[in-house]
């Protein structure tokens, strides 16, 4: 089952990337409208994460992380406990240790701010909406199927990802697609679909087609040049492009020199009709966002002198 599909005019003026219908999107105390491109920041409670290398792996940092992210911009706080890539086991124990305290601190310092736990662990995710979760982010496309269960169980929203059938913490090697953007589309509409099945509200269902998960650089540039086949689907769009390596190789660069190419595929994939964006650097993929906001006519200037007077 999918979101509301019925064809809507273009309109401003310019031929849309949204070309369907997508309906408000309700996380915790916000509802954000269909022209809203939303920041997610990436605040990782981990000493061994690919980008920041532990720098906020203390409660402290992690706190003044999370109040420099929402004075830049950012309306979702994205916690994770356990990195992506392979590295020592962190057992669920571990995980809710390192990431449940932050969940209840940032809830009663910024109580309108919408938090997401960063897990695939159905028993972490339960534990995070209680101490004051909003939204379940699985990036590991349903690795523990009893995720869908809790976001319906407590209302929490639900990110429904593709890796194509990796485990949990593993890397892909020689992955193949017939047709890498349509696996993407069938697997993440359908788990959109059995969650909606089970009760997650249709108002806090959001897909991702996680680049670089279950795919090589080749597949990722796909996704982004044809999201929108996936926008098309109603639901709307995360996208996580931060710093990841598909950026790094397509322009030989290393981790600390791939924020130019990150906001290069972020304003593509905006245009192309995503509404959330996965960031560490949240004022610059702020203000990436505002100005296609404003390219696109769903934004006024924040200011406008030239040519008045």
């Amino acid at each position: 089952m999918e979101a509301n599909r019925a064809p809507q005019e273009p309109s401003n003026g310019h031929e849309l990337h949204v070309a369907y219908t997508a309906p408000p999107l309700r996380l915790g105390p916000r509802t954000f409208a269909r022209h809203e491109l939303v920041v997610m920041a990436i605040v990782n409670r981990t000493p061994d994460s690919f980008f920041d290398r532990g720098a906020t792996f203390a409660e402290d940092a992690a706190l003044r992380a999370v109040e420099t992210a929402v004075a830049d911009g950012a309306e979702i706080i994205d916690i994770g406990g356990v990195k992506a890539g392979p590295g020592n086991e962190v057992d669920a124990g571990e995980e809710m240790r390192r990431t449940l305290s932050t969940v209840a601190a940032v809830r009663k310092r910024f109580p309108d701010v919408v938090i997401s736990i960063d897990t695939w662990r159905a028993e972490v995710a339960a534990e995070a909406v209680s101490a004051g979760a909003d939204l379940i982010n699985d990036t590991w496309a349903g690795a523990d199927p009893r995720l869908a269960e809790v976001a319906a169980a407590t209302g929490a929203g639900l990110v429904c990802s593709h890796a194509s059938g990796l485990r949990p913490r593993t890397r892909p090697h020689r992955v193949a697609y017939a047709d890498v953007v349509r696996d993407v589309v069938s697997t993440v509409t359908a788990l959109a679909g059995r969650a909606l099945d089970l009760g997650v509200r249709s108002d806090g269902i959001l897909v991702d087609p996680a680049h670089d998960f279950g795919k090589n650089t080749r597949h990722s540039l796909a996704l982004t040049r044809r999201l929108d086949s996936l926008v098309q689907t109603g639901w709307p769009v995360l996208v996580a492009l931060s710093n990841k390596d598909f950026v790094g190789e397509t322009l030989d660069v290393p981790i600390d020199g791939r924020l130019t190419g990150t906001l290069a595929a972020t304003a593509v994939s905006a245009w192309l009709g995503a509404r959330v964006f996965r960031a560490h650097q949240v004022r610059e993929t702020r203000q990436v966002l505002d100005m296609v906001s404003s390219i696109r006519g769903d934004r006024p200037p924040a200011v406008a002198r030239r040519g008045l007077a």
